[in-house]
C-alpha cells in the first residue's frame, strides 16, 4: 500500500520541478521586471531552496527601486551559500539606500572572497569617499589604477579603471591637491573627451585661477552639452575674472534661466553690471541674491555670504566688489 504513495509523491515532485523550470525559463526571457519578480516568486514557492531564483529576483527588485526587498533576497542567499557576487550586489542595494556602513562591509567581504572583483574594490572606494574617509578612498582607487598594469584589461575592467581615475581626481581635489587632480582629469579627458569631463577640469581650473584654460574647457563642455547651468556659471565667472564683463553677463544670465534661485549667479551678475557702469541692473541682481540668501537689506558683514562660491573661492575679489555693491543701495 505504501509503494503507490511513494510513486505519487515522486510524480508530484517531478511535476513541481518541471513547472518550476518552465516558470524560470519565462522569467529569464521577460524584460518586464514586475512580471519577472512574479514568475521568480512562483519558482521560489515551488522550490524554496532555489538560490538562483532569489538572486535574479533581487536584481529585478533592485532595478525597480525596491532596494529593501533586494537586500532581503540577497541576505537569504548569504545565509545559505555566501559568495562574492551576492555580497557585491547587496552592497549596491545598501549603497542605493545610503546605508554606507552596510555597503562598506559588503564590498569589503566581496573583495575578500574574490580579489579579481574590481567593481567591489571600486564600490569600496566610493563608499569610503561618501563616508569622508578620503585617504582610504584614495588607496582603493589608486590600487585599481596601479594594478591595472598587471591585469587582463577587459572592457569591463577598463570602465572601472577609467572611473577610478575620475574618482581619484575628485579625491585629490577634495584634499586640495589640485595639481594631481588636474593630471587625473586630463587623463580622463584623453580617455573620454565628454562634456562632463571638460566641465570637471574647467571647474578645477577656476579654483586654480587658470581662467583662460578654464574658459577653454568650459566652452568645450558647453559645445557638447548646452544644458549644463553650472558650466554657464563657471564660464561666466571665468569671463568676469578675465575682464570680459559682457560675456560674463551673457553666461550668468543663462545660468539663472536654468535656476532662478542661483544666488551665486545673481552676485556675479551684480558685480559684472557694476563693472560696465550699469548700477540699476547691478542693484537689482544684488537684491535678488540677498533675498535668496535671506539677507535682504540687513548687510552687516561679508560673513553673511559664507555659503557662496565667491566667498569660498574668491574672497578678496568678492570683498572688494561687495563693498562697492553695498554703496549702491
Amino acid at each position: 500500500m505504501k509503494k503507490p504513495l511513494a510513486i505519487s509523491v515522486t510524480l508530484i515532485s517531478l511535476l513541481s520541478f518541471g513547472q518550476a523550470n518552465k516558470l524560470y525559463g519565462k522569467a529569464e526571457k521577460t524584460t518586464d521586471l514586475a512580471e519577472k519578480i512574479t514568475l521568480l516568486s512562483q519558482v521560489i514557492s515551488l522550490e524554496p531552496k532555489n538560490l538562483d531564483a532569489y538572486f535574479y529576483r533581487a536584481i529585478a527588485k533592485h532595478n525597480l527601486g525596491d532596494y529593501g526587498g533586494a537586500i532581503v533576497d540577497y541576505s537569504k542567499i548569504i545565509v545559505d551559500e555566501p559568495d562574492a557576487d551576492t555580497y557585491l550586489n547587496r552592497g549596491n542595494s545598501r549603497y542605493s539606500m545610503e546605508d554606507y556602513e552596510g555597503a562598506k562591509q559588503d564590498y569589503h567581504k566581496a573583495f575578500e572572497l574574490d580579489k579579481n572583483l574590481i567593481n567591489a574594490k571600486y564600490g569600496l572606494g566610493c563608499v569610503k569617499y561618501d563616508l569622508g574617509d578620503f585617504e582610504g578612498a584614495f588607496l582603493d582607487f589608486n590600487s585599481i589604477i596601479q594594478n591595472s598594469r598587471h591585469q587582463q584589461n577587459t572592457p569591463f575592467a577598463l570602465i572601472h579603471i577609467y572611473k577610478s581615475f575620475l574618482m581619484r581626481a575628485l579625491v585629490y581635489e577634495t584634499l586640495g591637491n589640485y595639481v594631481k587632480a588636474l593630471e587625473d582629469y586630463s587623463t580622463v579627458i584623453l580617455i573620454e573627451p565628454s562634456a562632463e569631463n571638460y566641465y570637471n577640469r574647467g571647474k578645477l581650473l577656476i579654483n586654480m585661477k587658470f581662467y583662460e584654460e578654464a574658459h577653454t574647457d568650459l566652452t568645450k563642455s558647453l559645445a557638447l552639452n548646452k544644458n549644463n547651468a553650472y558650466a554657464y556659471f563657471y564660464r561666466g565667472a571665468s569671463n568676469l575674472f578675465l575682464g570680459k564683463f559682457m560675456d560674463a553677463i551673457s553666461d550668468l544670465s543663462k545660468a539663472v534661466k536654468f535656476d532662478s534661485k542661483d544666488f551665486d549667479a545673481y552676485l556675479g551678475l551684480a558685480i559684472a553690471y557694476n563693472k560696465v557702469n550699469d548700477p540699476d541692473n547691478a542693484r537689482i541682481n544684488f537684491e535678488k541674491a540677498n533675498a535668496i540668501l535671506s539677507i535682504g537689506e540687513n548687510i552687516k558683514t561679508i560673513e553673511q555670504y559664507r555659503e557662496t562660491f565667491w566667498f569660498q573661492n574668491q574672497y578678496f575679489h568678492f570683498n572688494k566688489n561687495v563693498t562697492k555693491l553695498v554703496k549702491l543701495k
